[in-house]
């Protein structure tokens, strides 16, 4: 199989949802140690702390990681369905494209705490998927 450009978009993807734990696992670290943040996780129940509590922006950096997996599950098998059937059109290179954007656009703001244009960003990298879901559906073998 050829490295479309799709498939390059994909590799792109999937490096940036795999690095997105990294910004809150270090400043878990900083916040709590090496030790407390490396040790089995403990939900947080309201009015009660083991120590720092954790900041919003974590919490919604973590929330964002778990959307970025939730949707590669999604994007990366089309992306490789279409690499497999040969089908890579300038259509499906820019869906690809714009899908890597809109995922780097939806995690930092939802990071920031920015409602809306992470919605916007999030319905972006879903119509991108769709994209690449109708040239494989529409293909002609």
């Amino acid at each position: 199989m050829k490295l479309t450009p799709e498939l390059y978009y994909l590799t792109l993807v999937a490096l940036l949802t795999a690095a997105m734990w990294i910004p809150y696992i270090l400043a878990g670290i900083v916040l709590r140690g090496p030790m407390r943040a490396m040790a089995n996780p403990v939900p947080e129940v309201a009015g009660q702390t083991s120590g720092a509590a954790t900041p919003a922006w974590m919490q919604r950096a973590k929330r964002a990681h778990a959307n970025a997996v939730e949707n590669l599950a999604v994007f990366a098998p089309l992306v490789l369905i279409a690499a497999l059937n040969g089908i890579s059109t300038p259509a499906t290179v820019f869906a690809a494209k714009l899908y890597l954007i809109a995922r780097i656009v939806h995690y930092v703001v939802y990071v920031a705490g920015i409602p809306v244009v992470r919605t916007l960003a999030f319905l972006v990298g879903f119509g991108a998927t769709v994209s690449i879901a109708t040239a494989i559906l529409g293909h002609t073998v």
